[in-house]
């Protein structure tokens, strides 16, 4: 039976029972536990960001030998790159398959500072206070005079002057970027490596090198858009229902984000742009999800008889379990897709695919089990909510009509029940047969069993 029910209700022939509301602490206690769970991975661990938010460099070359991930993996490892992700792309293009390595640049590998020497530390100073107290040391000349006069050399005059000759301008030029020296020794055997275990030639690698400059760009107007997003959605819930409705909406929206970058955080996955597009995705699935609970809230809580006999909670646990199995479907229509993407789908696509179920996941849970305990606790602190609350409990606390016992039963019409107090058989025991008629039917003289005749 409990089969047959489920089944049912799953099908939505069947409005579930279940109390909702008044298991919020239960609710709360393990959204809670979610929330400290992804603070901890947030603040412990930190988020992985790609090299479109760290800056690094993009290696791009075709895979004419077939080689696997693991393959060039190892190759990376041998230069202390082991933070690479390597994605191997076939189609379009690339019919044999093409790499994409992401790194940190290499114009930081296999950089040594070398070592300072006392001549070039001499000529490269670009002080002229320097040099010049170096080099304009006074030289005594044998004279015939007996006091020694200190005469300085050319070359003192030279460098002591206030403007720098060529030379000294050539030795003083300040130390090149890292980006001239992306062609070191180090990088060279790598890119070298990496084409020798694809088949290729090493020019045939197309290397781009990503700032940090421009993950600081998405990430300022991915911020924007996510303020005017909750300022937008803030005035169109608080004008279509009410504020209390829109806070509760927010504190859905905040558990969501949270519980996201936290799982993110815990896994070790990393957050590249795709990862903020998916975000900014859940938060409109979750606003939807909400907005659909809210306006079948709305709808039977304008029913003042209702709210007066079942109070705003028992109104709004009503409709948690009218909307409750049309949430669930949803959500598992929506979760079918992205888990085949998840599952089979590239490395870019299991980046957005993976902050996609997570996000869809914890909507649904939020709009059930967070949005709508929160409203109902604000609606109830209002005085006149308070008052239909304590008109119910003291209905509650009256007394009910006591039930018959089962043991005495009605006797049929025409059989004499024994009088109480006398032994059945005596004179008097029993009581006269009550007729089967009615004492209205015997005034009017209407027969038994006959309908009454209108006169016309």
């Amino acid at each position: 039976m409990r089969g047959r029910e489920a089944i049912a209700t799953f099908r939505g022939h069947h409005i579930p029972n279940i109390d909702f509301l008044g298991r919020r602490k239960w609710w709360f206690a393990l959204s809670g536990a979610f929330i400290v769970l992804s603070l901890v991975g947030l603040f412990a661990r930190g988020l992985n960001f790609s090299i479109d938010f760290k800056g690094g460099s993009l290696l791009e070359f075709p895979n004419r030998s077939g080689a696997t991930v693991g393959d060039y993996t190892r190759v990376l490892n041998r230069f202390g790159l082991r933070e690479a992700k390597v994605e191997i792309l076939t189609g379009g293009q690339c019919p044999q398959g093409c790499v994409n390595v992401k790194s940190k640049s290499l114009t930081e590998l296999g950089l040594l500072a070398p070592a300072p020497t006392p001549s070039a530390s001499a000529v490269a100073s670009p002080t002229p206070s320097a040099s010049a107290g170096a080099s304009a040391a006074p030289t005594p000349t044998p004279t015939g005079t007996a006091a020694p006069t200190p005469t300085p050399t050319a070359s003192a005059s030279a460098s002591a002057a206030p403007t720098p000759s060529a030379s000294a301008s050539v030795s003083a030029s300040p130390t090149p970027p890292p980006v001239a020296q992306a062609t070191t020794p180090e990088a060279d055997r790598l890119r070298a490596a990496l084409a020798k275990e694809a088949g290729v030639s090493a020019n045939d690698i197309n290397e781009t090198d990503v700032g940090p400059t421009w993950g600081g760009t998405i990430s300022r107007k991915a911020l924007t858009a996510l303020i005017v997003f909750l300022v937008l959605v803030t005035a169109y819930i608080s004008l279509r229902f009410e504020p209390k409705m829109a806070l509760g909406a927010l504190v859905a929206l905040g558990h969501d984000l949270i519980i996201t970058a936290g799982i993110y955080a815990l896994v070790g996955r990393e957050v590249t742009p795709e990862t903020v597009i998916a975000i900014l995705t859940i938060l409109g699935y979750s606003l939807y999800d909400t907005v659909v609970i809210f306006d079948k809230i709305k709808e039977n809580t304008e029913t003042v008889s209702l709210v007066a006999r079942e109070t705003y909670t028992g109104v709004a646990n009503m409709s948690l379990n009218q909307t409750f199995m049309r949430s669930v479907n949803t959500s598992l229509v929506v979760l079918l897709p992205i888990g085949a993407l998840l599952l089979f789908g590239g490395q870019t696509l299991k980046d957005f695919a993976f902050a996609l179920f997570i996000g869809v996941a914890s909507g649904t849970y939020s709009s059930i089990f967070v949005a709508a305990p929160v409203l109902s606790i604000l609606k109830e602190r209002e005085p006149r909510y308070q008052q239909i609350r304590s008109k119910a409990q003291a209905r509650a606390a009256r007394p009910g009509l006591r039930a018959v016992p089962a043991e005495r039963e009605l006797e049929p019409a025409g059989v004499m029940a024994p009088v109480q107090g006398r032994p059945a058989g005596t004179p008097g025991s029993t009581q006269r047969p009550r007729p089967a008629g009615t004492a209205a039917e015997k005034k009017k003289g209407t027969p038994q069993g006959e309908p009454k005749r209108r006169r016309r």
